[in-house]
């Protein structure tokens, strides 16, 4: 089949030439269209649902809110994971769904259920609402209000605010590929009416009333129309309040018919609801800015873009002194990551395309080769597209060009062998000869490198596989990678065989190259390494193996991460301070981190913290949290450090001045995603469930203790889950009954004097602001309920301290629960000791010591979990992979021994890959795993060609070399590809090992695994296939020679025993057989002859034709009842058919029978003629050939005694030497010719048995009377003769 495609594609290059001039046109679309982002998605297919409650405690909140949100959502289908966070005023409940469910559908399941449960939670408490279709790549633009010197006084934090909310925010929406703008900082506008308590208590005045006085008078009406002289005017009524004069002049009551306005009571003025959140930047002062959150699966490069574009716009808008200036941009870092992958391409590819023009030899083959390259990755391009795989540092930065064009290189290798091979040396090929040429060329190795491609394409088949975090994060490289190589062999079929026809110089030069003179070179070193090798068989192969159990060995030293950390270029900063600690104190101590930075580092651009919690919570962060974004300048301006774990610590220390807060450093992205997925940032997460806080948190501090003693155990850290200071007001019951008054009521009191109430809505054209109704916060400093009144069901007021207590607790700071559960987490980091054996370990200490109630249990997971699912699911797959690579050996070779030769290359190549991770002093990571991956294909690829090439030299020749001859002859030959393989596919990822820019710490390791894999497994394939061939073959013979030995008796024995009484009979009977007259054999022939046979079966045939009878056809009957004829009647309907059929048919037929039996009956005649003159051809012949034969017979004797006589006249002395010689010559010249007339006599007699067709033994022994003592005697003669020669036959005398 692939020489077919082969054929095609040279004899059809047109159509090839305009295929690959639509992949190139489809492919540069797909290039332009495709997602870029920096990293691949990581993002669990979730959906989050918040609902914001700013009066309620985190126990409420979990009651009242997170719990039935939880029940509703465990009965949707294909949930994997349902958790949730529930902290003071915030339920964040997370919704993990499987992979294969689209993002709309699953969003879909669950806003129903957010229907369904809406009705159980009371509108006042919160609406459940799902968080924007994003994910942890989401936050791709950051950015504050820059306030210009000298305005710092015009605009404050509440101004600053507005323009954010209504100007910038409102113009940045609507972006394609924005799904949420999120503000941040400031103090958010309200309209606030503060009531002095003493004041309403004076007047008898509650807070309900002034409530109600504010919700009656802030409304407009419109009272439909009416006509007047055919106009229509319609009625409006404006009640909405425009400004704070509005406010104040609303009447609450009356009070001795004086009117009583809300300016009476309290202040009016601009306000701001109780804050969770706030944002600082470089130490000077707090800020307000937004971060644009992006649409799940969007291009970040075109949507940075967008954004760009529109904040230029909105710059112009913006009032005198205010600028938006970006923070973070996410284009920045995929610029960078971008620009890090296309370098060490175009570098891979540059080193590529000099080494193949460099080592094959030929220019013109070089660039054939390396056209392939970028022909291949459109094609890439076009599949990415399709199966929708973003363009970043992991689906790009693993493509090794080497590797793409292997199968390229190997058939043009077999090209120019072919071409440039002493048949054509020194000649000019015609185009039909070029392209004859190139066919056969191509064929020669296309099976090979067709099935060594397929065999890397089924090794990266394990990756596919590859689920969670580690799949996310490599499976866009292996698809991107497959989808190259598939691209790169369908090229190799077509394109290169076409271009190579094409373009390649049809002059043969003799002249050698420098690629020719390097390889003769190497050809003596190989040649003497390789006779050593093959000299000590045995010691070469216990040195390959004791170097493979040294690299096992060497590997258990190596250690083990999950996946290397990506530079990301910017550093994430976590402040954590003591729970309970004030926003306004969260505030101070990160300004002062801000400016300790900024001081010590001049590294650095900005430092921007973000607070607590936004409006739109993503992150729910308590006050005392904070995410602290520090933006660096490009690292080659870094003076500080000179790298980023120096920098780290660097400013950990320079942060140890900062007192009250704890700091750890991590990267923007890789923060956002800890924050979206488990969260279980430790090595090992101890999760422990149940129901009550306290009880899990007193087991987990007493757990932690047990944990610490344990051996590799380290960074012990215990969930900080309890600590938030309360004031709890109780009530008292039995007094509120006393009063008449009910809990509600009681409630909403304290609810609108501390957090407020909104009353209603303002609005300044299009803005709208919440009218809130609260007390003075410089009256109620402290939760004074002897402030608050309360009027009983008979009028009067009575203090709420009259019927609640205030006692001061420390409640959950925030209850964590999972699948439904509440649970904490003791967070736990492995050194120095294998994972598995410390959480043996952990589980066996606290299943002793750790005694739990009923329905409390552990459990265990965190980091490790997700590198044993992958090594889990690797241990499965690949063990698949390796049996499909067998297999498909086994189709290219057709034994199972040679598919086993090529597959000891596999763990042989292990060698190298270790052997450079322990050089370059890298740990063993699933990005090194997938480098060994890659290198199993290509080290298979090499023992494929060097297989197959032996075989076709055993082949090739009538006469089969010994196994040395084909090693001697093949390998030499086989040199150049396997060498040029190997080195292109590993100097093709030499720009990624040795990168240091962004993101390269994910390439380093799998590029070192590759090198130093490929650079081991080229030599010892040079070596030990040959080696491990000769030793199969060795092995073969002599087991072949045994079992011939014993089958060559049997034979021998059963032959002998034939001929004795074949020549027993003919002793006994030699003339009893019938001879056979020339027209006996006449009468034999035409009896026998097949072609008489077939002219006689042909004739009858057609006569059995004669005389066919008429066939009339069938009959048919239908009836047919109803409304035929017309609408109001009902008929009957009767039909009979019946076809005549054609009534002359019979006669045509007889006709035409007669015409072939005529034409038949000729035939036979001119064949019967043919077969009796061939006879007597043979007849004649034989006679001939006969009489020769008894005529020199006679002559032999007379040779004889010539040669006698010849010898006695020589010894008496009559003649001389040389007419002694003459005699002799004449006598061997007669026994010559005597021979070549029975050669000919038996020649004759076969074309005489042949002409006749005779079957039957009577002929036989005619020829045999003949001459059947000579024959017999000859064959018996030959038989013994080659009987004495065999090994058998020795033995047995």
């Amino acid at each position: 089949m692939f020489k077919k495609i082969v054929r095609f594609s040279i004899r059809k290059k047109l159509f090839v030439a305009l295929t690959t001039l639509f992949l190139m046109i489809g492919g540069i679309y797909s290039m332009l269209t495709l997602p870029i982002d920096a990293v691949p998605d990581i993002t669990n297919n979730q959906v989050q649902i918040v609902t914001v409650s700013p009066t309620l405690a985190p126990q409420e909140v979990e009651q009242l809110i997170t719990f039935p949100i939880e029940v509703a959502m465990s009965n949707i289908m294909n949930v994997q994971e349902i958790r949730s966070v529930s902290r003071f005023g915030l339920s964040l409940v997370t919704v993990v769904f499987k992979e294969s469910v689209p993002t709309l559908d699953a969003r879909q399941l669950v806003n129903e259920q957010i229907q369904t449960v809406a009705g159980e939670i009371p509108s006042e408490l919160g609406v459940p609402e799902m968080m924007p279709i994003t994910t942890g790549l989401g936050e791709i633009y950051q950015y504050v209000l820059k306030v210009a010197p000298g305005y710092e006084k015009k605009y404050d934090a509440m101004e600053l605010r507005t323009i954010q909310d209504w100007i910038v925010k409102r113009q940045l929406s609507g972006i394609p590929g924005i799904v949420e703008i999120n503000s941040f900082g400031g103090y958010l506008k309200q309209y606030e009416v503060a009531v002095d308590p003493d004041a309403l208590y004076s007047l008898n005045i509650t807070i309900s009333d002034v409530f109600d006085a504010l919700s009656r008078n802030n409304q407009n009406t419109g009272g439909s129309y009416i006509e007047k002289v055919n106009r229509a005017y319609y009625i409006r009524s404006e009640g909405m309040i425009s400004d704070l004069k509005d406010i104040e002049q609303i009447v609450v009551t009356n009070r001795g018919g004086i009117p009583v306005h809300v300016s009476d009571i309290g202040k009016v003025r601009y306000g701001a609801p109780k804050r969770f959140g706030a944002m600082t930047k470089d130490g000077e002062g707090e800020c307000v800015g937004g971060i644009a959150m992006m649409l799940k699966g969007a291009n970040a490069n075109v949507v940075t873009q967008e954004l760009e574009k529109r904040v230029a716009k909105v710059q112009k808008m913006l009032p005198e002194g205010i600028s938006v200036e970006p923070y973070l941009n996410r284009s920045e870092l995929v610029n960078r990551n971008i620009s890090t992958v296309i370098r060490n391409l175009v570098e891979g590819a540059i080193i590529v395309f000099l080494v193949l023009i460099v080592f094959l030899g030929n220019v013109r083959a070089g660039l054939i080769v390396a056209s392939v390259i970028p022909l291949a990755m459109l094609f890439a391009f076009i599949l990415m597209r399709v199966f929708g795989v973003s363009a970043n540092l992991m689906s790009l930065g693993a493509i090794d060009f080497g590797i793409v064009v292997d199968g390229s290189i190997v058939i043009l290798e077999g090209i120019l062998a072919h071409i440039y091979s002493k048949k054509w040396m020194g000649r000019t090929l015609s185009k039909q000869e070029m392209n004859e040429e190139v066919e056969k060329g191509a064929g020669n190795v296309v099976r090979s490198a067709t099935f060594a491609v397929l065999i890397i394409l089924i090794v990266f088949f394990p990756i596919l596989t590859l689920t969670g975090i580690e799949g996310k994060y490599f499976t866009p490289m292996a698809k991107t990678l497959v989808f190259c190589i598939i691209g790169a062999l369908l090229l190799s079929l077509t394109y290169v065989p076409m271009m190579a026809s094409l373009f390649l110089k049809r002059t043969v030069a003799v002249k050698p190259t420098l690629a020719d003179r390097f390889f003769e070179k190497l050809n003596r070193v190989y040649h003497r390494a390789l006779n050593f090798c093959l000299a000590h068989v045995w010691g070469t192969l216990a040195s390959a193996f004791t170097l493979l159990i040294l690299s096992f060995l060497l590997f258990t030293r190596l250690g083990a991460e999950f996946i290397p950390t990506l530079d990301e270029g910017d550093f994430a900063m976590q402040m954590t301070l003591p729970a309970g600690s004030s926003l306004s104190r969260s505030i101070e101590v990160s300004l002062a981190a801000e400016k300790k930075l900024k001081e010590d580092f001049p590294e650095i651009k900005h430092v921007v913290a973000k607070i607590g919690t936004a409006e739109v919570p993503t992150d729910p962060m308590a006050v005392e949290d904070a995410d602290v974004m520090i933006v660096m300048k490009p690292f080659s301006e870094w003076t500080s450090a000179s790298s980023r774990a120096e920098m780290v610590e660097k400013m950990k220390k320079s942060l140890e001045s900062v007192k009250g807060a704890e700091f750890n450093f991590s990267q923007p992205i890789q923060l956002r995603f800890n924050e979206l997925m488990t969260g279980a940032k430790a090595d090992i997460a101890i999760k422990l469930y149940g129901e009550d806080m306290a009880e899990l948190y007193a087991k987990a501090k007493e757990a932690a203790k047990y944990v610490e003693q344990v051996p590799g155990a380290s960074d012990v850290l215990v969930e900080q889950a309890m600590g938030l200071p309360q004031l709890l007001v109780k009530y008292d019951r039995a007094k509120i009954a006393r009063y008449g008054i009910d809990i509600e009521e009681l409630n909403t009191i304290i609810r609108t004097a501390y957090a407020g109430e909104t009353a209603g809505v303002v609005f300044e054209n299009e803005r709208r602001f919440d009218l809130v109704l609260r007390l003075d916060k410089d009256k109620v400093q402290d939760l004074n309920i002897d402030k608050l009144f309360v009027r009983t069901s008979e009028g009067i007021q009575i203090p709420v301290s009259e019927v609640a207590s205030i006692d001061l607790e420390n409640g959950p700071l925030q209850i964590n629960r999972d699948a439904t559960k509440r649970r904490i987490v003791i967070g736990v980091n492995v050194r120095d000791a294998d994972i598995q054996q410390v959480v043996e370990q952990i589980r066996t200490s606290l299943e002793k010591n750790v005694k739990l109630k009923p329905g409390y249990y552990w459990e265990y997971g965190g980091q490790f979990e997700n590198l044993q699912n992958a090594v889990r699911t690797l241990s499965i797959v690949i063990p698949i992979a390796l049996m499909l690579i067998l297999l498909l050996l086994f189709f290219a070779f057709r034994s199972v021994i040679y598919s086993l030769v090529v597959f000891s290359t596999v763990p042989l190549s292990l060698i190298g890959g270790i052997v450079a991770l322990w050089l370059r002093g890298l740990p063993f990571s699933i990005s090194a795993g997938v480098g060994f991956i890659a290198l199993f294909g290509v080290a298979v690829l090499n023992g494929i060609l060097m297989i197959n090439h032996f075989n076709d030299l055993r082949k090739e020749k009538t006469y089969t070399m010994c196994t040395n001859r084909i090693i001697a002859k093949g390998c030499p030959h086989l040199l150049r590809p396997v060498f040029l393989t190997g080195l292109v596919a590993s100097l093709g990822f030499v720009p990624m090992a040795i990168a240091k820019s962004a993101g390269a710490e994910v390439q380093r390791p799998l590029a070192t695994v590759v090198i130093g894999g490929l650079i081991v497994s080229t030599v010892l394939t040079l070596i030990v296939i040959p080696v491990f061939y000769r030793l199969v073959n060795v092995i073969a013979h002599l087991w072949g020679r045994k079992r011939h030995r014993a089958r060559l008796g049997r034979k021998a024995g059963m032959t002998c025993l034939l001929l004795l009484l074949a020549a027993s009979a003919s002793a006994v009977t030699p003339t009893s057989q019938k001879a056979i007259s020339l027209d006996e054999a006449l009468e034999i022939a035409l009896q026998n002859h097949p072609r008489l046979k077939m002219a006689n079966a042909e004739i009858e045939r057609s006569r059995a034709a004669r005389g066919e009878v008429w066939d009339g056809g069938n009959t048919s009957f239908s009836y047919s009842w109803g409304q035929l004829n017309g609408e109001y009647r009902k008929d009957n309907e009767l039909s009979v058919e019946q076809s005549l059929g054609s009534l002359l048919t019979p006669f045509y037929k007889n006709a035409l029978v007669n015409a072939q039996v005529s034409t038949g009956s000729n035939y036979r005649d001119m064949v019967k003629k043919e077969i009796v003159a061939e006879v007597k051809r043979a007849w004649v012949y034989y006679q001939y050939a006969l009489h020769l034969y008894r005529l020199y017979g006679e002559q032999e004797e007379l040779a004889l005694k010539l040669k006698e006589s010849g010898e006695l006249r020589f010894q008496q002395g009559d003649i001389d030497q040389t007419e002694r010689s003459m005699i002799a010559a004449l006598a061997a010249d007669l026994h010559t010719r005597i021979l070549q007339a029975r050669e000919e006599m038996e020649l004759a007699s076969r074309r005489f048995a042949w002409a006749c067709y005779y079957v039957d033994g009577g002929f036989v022994v005619v020829v045999f009377n003949h001459c059947g003592g000579f024959v017999l005697l000859f064959s018996l003669g030959l038989f013994f003769h080659f009987l004495c020669r065999t090994d058998l036959f020795r033995q047995l005398i």
